[in-house]
């Protein structure tokens, strides 16, 4: 029989095509196996497809998912699209398509691309969140909000072009100007939808701790998101406002006796009485109208200048009574705390600066025990380590950080503030004024005022009525939108014409995996309390915060309203690393992409996915080598020729029989191999050691003597090609029927390994004398210390090691060395 040539793209599409005939992929059902739920992130179906970035996220999985089977668990494996978003709109508006259109044709494509990679989806779970079955329970999960107190309207500043007359996403501003007309970006404030995200913060902070199988880099990330700080909120009061309120919250109450003036943001309601009439009043109107153009990222970084502006209005100070300046600065935002913070130059190093730059007073509340700083002249910056209060009335002498907590408690006693805990955290902006996303589901009614659409009138469909002409929000020009009757009295009223944040449709797409057809709600909760949580989630370190914790929130939600049984979405989350070109992230603009259908077509989606699963560990950047590439490739030809050189003893039936050194050798290393690929896929996601571990395995069944026991070496190659299935699927199904087997390699069993065998007969050891090795020799690995030291002593090559010199004493490492010290 001629040996056939490895031909990937013909054996690629035959497999495919017979998994779909199949349904290989589908979700076993066995309530008697255990459960596991494999999931990657789901892509953004774009007009570029995927990428490598894809590829080496969607591989990952699919490792994880097949060898999940392999070791007898139903698996969850699904896939959809996270298909609404701007670029839609975008894309409507620059080539004149609908938004839908353009988004299904992309989402097909991807889907395409997904099954050329030979990833085991389970295709009849599919969920596109543009498509109304899914937006429906979008919108279902609003009202649930809303019902619960989670959802509200308020004030909020959003981006405002004023020629395209339109809001814009902070992605859209460009340089302080509009991406698409290039006019000025201003502020404005818009009434708009919130999530209360605050109502979970401690909750979302605390569980943090019970998952264990996340990466401590992204728990942090999250904590310094939640930005939790103890301190107190301390009350200043303006005599010229009829004693008005100013609350400021600060983790250093011991230091308020220092206090030498105040800073609001420019956007604090207040500001317009307090500059009322003053010197400065025009000035300072045209500051904050300049910093309506400016970011908040910009505003607060280390790097920009800090500038500010005296309001010519006092504050009263609340335990001395004196009167503190109140300024404006652009460093303050109302976003973040009160919008006020007090100045407390000589123990902040940013008030420091300010009071510097500003020739504002300075004044030494805390001192180390040397009794430093003793004056302002001797201070080149803020002093912020501990030490004990001074010039702080009756907590003279206290230690700072017992201060903290005893001036808290004062203030709460006088009625001027107390202790608090503050959360850098805010409240979920969920409102966007574009077209392609879920449409809010809320009337409003000249009679009844706010008014939620009954879920029996749910989906709020997208209106197809609608002008893309890049100014509005192209929903307010849907007449048929717009114009609805109120579901409470039947007058007329109009919808709301907020979409909702894509954030949004993502944080709960993978409780609908649990059950995608269900039609009466929007999951059916036996289901999901079956399959969740997600044992393993994997997708880019980007998502770390946002939408981890946005989905973290849901849960906590969902659970709150007795809808499932746990508390957090993922119980282990992956989080890959970038494939890089050259050392830098592939782009277009860089010319450093690479693209998976051209690799498939040349090489095979195998040597593809196994390229970049050896490349790098997971969690690691990766660097695309073509070489590299082609290495993969060879090994998989290598593989290939392998299984058609011995067809005649892999199809046959012979005795498994280990009788000789070699013999033994083999049937070690099939153990030894077994072991090390199953760890470092089950324990440790380290795919580039299993393969390496393969791999020279291969090696070692090459050197394997040709007269050494063919049943040994059958099982010997078929342990490579199950091994191997999960990383290159399509290969190794072709392989194991060319070997004679009638089911589907996916479907053996994971080999299991014998620790008798794992053990060396013998091993080889080194001898030293005082340290220097001096020759080698071969021991029985069950020898003890005694019997080792008597081989080595009785060796003939002693005498001439040590040259007639006396043995003092003799080191035995077990399996290593001996070492003899002589004198």
């Amino acid at each position: 029989m001629s040996e056939q040539v490895y031909q990937p793209g013909k054996i690629e599409k035959k497999w495919q095509q017979i998994w779909e005939e199949n349904d290989a992929n589908k979700t076993n059902e066995d309530m008697a196996k255990p459960k596991y739920y494999t999931l990657e992130q789901f892509p953004y179906p774009s007009g570029e497809g995927l990428h490598m970035g894809h590829v080496r996220v969607y591989t990952i999985g699919d490792v994880i998912a097949r060898f999940k089977r392999m070791k007898g668990y139903q698996v969850l494996h699904p896939m959809g699209a996270d298909a609404f978003g701007l670029p839609a709109e975008n894309a409507a508006i620059q080539r004149g398509v609908n938004p839908r259109e353009w988004t299904l044709k992309n989402m097909e494509r991807i889907r395409t691309e997904q099954k050329r990679l030979g990833v085991s989806y389970d295709w009849d779970r599919y969920v596109g969140t543009c498509l109304p079955d899914y937006y429906k329970w979008t919108q279902w999960l609003f009202l649930l909000f809303y019902e619960r107190g989670l959802a509200y309207k308020k004030q909020a500043a959003v981006n405002w072009c004023p020629t395209c007359n339109t809001v814009l996403a902070n992605e859209q501003v460009e340089d302080g100007k509009c991406w698409r007309c290039d006019s000025e970006v201003t502020k404005k404030e818009l009434n708009q939808w919130f999530f209360k995200i605050t109502d979970y913060a401690e909750r979302l902070l605390q569980d943090l701790d019970q998952l264990d199988g996340w990466p401590d880099k992204v728990k942090m990330m999250q904590r310094n998101w939640i930005g939790k700080s103890e301190g107190a909120e301390v009350v200043f009061t303006v005599p010229t406002l009829n004693d008005k309120k100013i609350s400021v919250f600060t983790t250093r109450p011991d230091t308020l006796y220092g206090v030498t003036y105040m800073v609001l943001a420019p956007e604090h309601p207040l500001v317009p009485q307090l500059i009322a009439g003053k010197e400065n009043e025009q000035t300072i109107l045209d500051f904050i109208e300049d910093l309506k153009k400016v970011n908040e990222i910009t505003r607060t970084s280390t790097e920009e200048e800090k500038v500010g502006y005296f309001t010519g209005s006092y504050a009263r100070h609340p335990l001395t009574g004196e009167d503190v300046p109140i300024w404006v600065a652009n460093y303050v935002l109302m976003d973040y705390g009160t919008g006020a913070v007090m100045g407390v130059p000589a123990h902040d190093e940013r008030d420091f600066l300010f009071a510097k730059k500003y020739n504002l007073p300075i004044k030494i509340v805390v001192q180390n025990q040397e009794g430093f700083p003793r004056s302002v002249e001797e201070m080149d910056g803020a002093f912020t380590e501990d030490g004990t209060l001074v010039h702080s009335d009756r907590f003279n002498g206290l230690p700072n950080r017992e201060a903290i907590q005893t001036i808290a408690k004062y203030l709460e006693e006088i009625g001027k503030g107390k202790p608090t805990v503050s959360y850098r955290l805010r409240d979920w902006l969920i409102s966007r004024q574009r077209y392609w996303g879920t449409p809010i589901p809320m009337v409003y009614c000249d009679t009844c005022g706010v008014v939620p659409v009954p879920v029996d009138q749910l989906p709020v469909l997208l209106p197809e009525d609608v002008i893309f002409n890049g100014k509005d929000n192209p929903l307010t020009t849907s007449e048929s939108f717009v114009h609805t009757t109120c579901p409470k009295c039947g007058g007329h009223a109009h919808r709301e014409t907020d979409t909702m944040d894509t954030f949004i449709d993502s944080s709960w797409y993978y409780f609908r995996y649990a059950s995608p057809h269900e039609e009466t709600k929007p999951f059916d909760s036996k289901q999901v309390n079956k399959w969740l949580p997600v044992d393993e989630y994997i997708g880019g370190i980007e998502h770390a915060v946002l939408h981890l914790l946005y989905s973290r929130f849901f849960t906590k939600v969902l659970y709150d309203a007795g809808l499932i049984s746990f508390q957090e979405p993922f119980k282990s989350l992956l989080t890959q690393g970038m494939v890089l070109k050259d050392g830098a992230k592939m782009s277009k603009s860089k010319g450093n992409v690479v693209s998976p259908n051209e690799i498939i077509e040349k090489y095979g989606a195998d040597t593809g996915r196994l390229f970049i699963l050896f490349a790098a560990p997971p969690d690691r950047d990766l660097d695309w080598s073509d070489s590299g590439v082609e290495g993969s490739h060879r090994f998989l030809n290598r593989v290939w020729r392998m299984v058609q050189q011995n067809l005649e003893t892999l199809t046959a039936n012979p005795e498994v029989k280990v009788e000789t050194d070699a013999e033994k050798e083999l049937r070690r290393m099939i153990n030894v191999t077994i072991k090390r690929v199953t760890e470092d896929i089950d324990l440790r996601n380290n795919f580039n050691t299993a393969i390496s571990a393969i791999m020279e395995f291969v090696n070692k069944i090459h050197s394997y003597p040709e007269d050494g026991n063919k049943g040994l070496f059958k099982q010997a190659i078929e342990t490579v090609v199950i091994l191997l299935a999960p990383m290159t699927p399509h290969i190794t199904e072709e392989l194991w029927q060319m070997m004679g087997h009638d089911s589907s390699v996916h479907q053996q069993e994971w080999p299991t390994y014998n620790e008798e065998y794992l053990v060396l007969d013998e091993v080889e050891i080194a001898i030293q004398i005082n340290g220097k090795i001096r020759g080698k020799m071969v021991v029985p690995t069950s020898s003890s210390k005694e019997e080792i030291e008597k081989l080595v002593l009785a060796d003939e090559r002693l005498n001439e090691w040590t040259q007639g010199k006396s043995i003092k004493k003799v080191i035995v490492v077990l399996g290593k060395l001996v070492n003899i010290v002589v004198g």
